[in-house]
């Protein structure tokens, strides 16, 4: 092999029970340098990379890593070897301070005793190395998801790899964070370090992305230089056709209040935020990590507890204490934390599929219903896996939201909050989500929609509240969206003023 390759993986085969993931394929990575896989979800990108680290080992092919064959047996053999990876799905260990999570499996020791001082000190380094502001005594269930992505990048660059793999690690970031990530790649490949990056945004993909490779459906496309491609061309050689239509906003007529949120607190979190929801209308949420828009949405839903304020669904004054009294007043919920409050692992698609609707399936449960239903929304959502009996474990990021999604429609609710829908989501099924997302607005729904992307806030939202820090600070009519507009009131401390104008700055 040629040093001209730090890695040069050759004919890869994975093989799971009753499906072949990947078909042969290769990628070779030049160090200091950053190699973008590209795909659609399920193409065989994360598959991959853990065949690489030892997570799924290959069926069969060839890796060779700075000019020697290898075949880990497990993410420590790789870490040791130089090869660290942050994965799409955090899991970190929350009841445990942020340092510990760092440092995790390799805790300084004392004697026989862990150096906490040592920790602290070392973490206090790397975050200062990094311009982070996160505190190393934080108890880490307490961090934003962002704060944790931030911990996870720290982490994998703290191993001083020759290969760092990122593996959509801006899905929750905000712009700024985002900004910050970049110059810690910038400085990595300036140590010669090469970046393995998976990411379906492709404002980011061309903007620091020095070699691309393409899979489809678990095989192997093309490797081209990031400057010899376009965006279109690019989508057509990971989907196999072009994607026309990213947001089909559809003109809806907008119906009656559905609901109606009355000075909603949620102890510092909300803090007295009012709206109303139309049917028919897509009201979008926008604003900076720790806004408050997940948590405005988790206290309609009930999983979060009111502190003030009142609900109200068709005039109705409701009293939410779970998600089960929300979803019996037609209300579900899309949540943004898919594998820590959406997805149950070591089920199946159908249990996971159904799981919020059992009641419809009597007792004992109808299980042929309960395998049709589930059977009719892998179908109407295009979700790509062998079997619906499979473990939802196994899916891809992106098919696992598709499979969360059928279970929200499944409760059939009035009223829809869908919580960053796209996150982790290629560009393909992104269509086919904003596409659902408008024709249930068409059927006369109600959606709430929070999104961090401003294109897709912008693109398919009737309206936009804006937030900061639990406050509301706007409201926006369509005709007044700008994204210059809403980062000024996603950064302002005023509340906002019903009887002013939102598009007055001065207000």
């Amino acid at each position: 092999m040629s040093q001209e390759y730090i890695l040069e993986m050759t004919d890869i085969v994975k093989e799971f029970p009753g499906v072949r993931a990947l078909k042969g394929v290769q990628l070779k990575v030049r160090p200091g340098r950053v190699h973008t896989l590209m795909g659609e979800n399920g193409a065989g990108k994360s598959t991959l990379m853990k065949c690489l680290i030892g997570i799924h080992p290959p069926t069969s092919g060839r890796i060779v890593y700075d000019g020697r064959e290898v075949c880990f047996k497990n993410t420590h053999e790789a870490l040791n070897a130089g090869i660290s990876m942050i994965h799409q799905e955090l899991s970190p260990v929350p009841e445990r301070s942020v340092a510990e999570n760092l440092w995790l499996g390799r805790v300084p020791v004392k004697g026989i005793r862990v150096d906490h001082k040592k920790m602290r000190e070392d973490s206090f380094k790397l975050f200062k190395s990094l311009g982070l502001d996160v505190n190393p005594d934080e108890k880490m269930g307490n961090l934003t998801v962002a704060k944790m992505q931030m911990v996870e990048i720290a982490k994998a660059v703290s191993y001083d790899s020759k290969i760092v793999i990122m593996d959509e690690p801006t899905s929750s970031l905000t712009e700024t964070e985002v900004e910050h990530l970049f110059r810690i790649i910038e400085d990595l490949k300036k140590k010669n370090v090469a970046v393995i990056y998976i990411s379906h945004k492709m404002d980011e993909i061309f903007r620091i992305s020095d070699d691309i490779t393409v899979f489809r459906d678990g095989e192997y496309v093309c490797t081209d230089a990031a400057k010899n491609l376009t965006v279109d061309k690019l989508i057509t050689l990971m989907v196999g056709r072009e994607v026309t239509e990213m947001f089909p906003k559809v003109e809806c007529p907008i119906g009656e209040t559905i609901l109606k949120v009355e000075n909603l607190s949620a102890g510092r979190a909300v803090k007295n935020v009012s709206f109303e929801l139309h049917r028919g209308e897509i009201l979008g949420m926008a604003g900076l990590v720790g806004a408050g828009r997940t948590e405005t949405a988790e206290t309609i839903f009930g999983l979060r507890t009111k502190t003030g304020g009142k609900i109200y669904k068709d005039g109705v004054e409701l009293n939410i204490r779970s998600p089960e009294d929300a979803i019996k007043n037609g209300i579900a919920l899309l949540t943004e934390d898919r594998r820590g409050k959406g997805i149950v692992g070591l089920l199946s698609i159908t249990d996971n599929t159904t799981i919020a609707s059992l009641k419809d399936y009597g007792f004992p449960l109808n299980h042929n219903k309960m395998r049709a239903d589930t059977e009719d929304y892998v179908a109407k959502l295009n979700t790509k896996t062998p079997s619906i009996a499979t473990q939802i474990q196994n899916l891809s990021g992106g098919n696992q939201q598709k499979v969360l999604v059928g279970r929200s429609l499944l409760t059939n609710p009035d009223i829809l909050i869908v919580d960053e829908p796209t996150r982790g989501i290629d560009v393909g099924a992104k269509a086919e989500i904003h596409a659902l997302i408008s024709k249930l607005a068409g059927e006369g729904k109600g959606i709430i929609m929070i999104s961090s992307e401003m294109p897709e806030v912008m693109g398919m939202s009737d309206r936009i509240v804006v937030m900061h820090e639990g406050v509301m600070t706007a409201i926006l009519d369509r005709k007044d969206f700008s994204s210059e507009l809403i980062l000024e009131y996603a950064t302002s401390d005023i509340p906002c003023d019903p009887d002013v104008p939102p598009t007055d700055p001065g207000r």
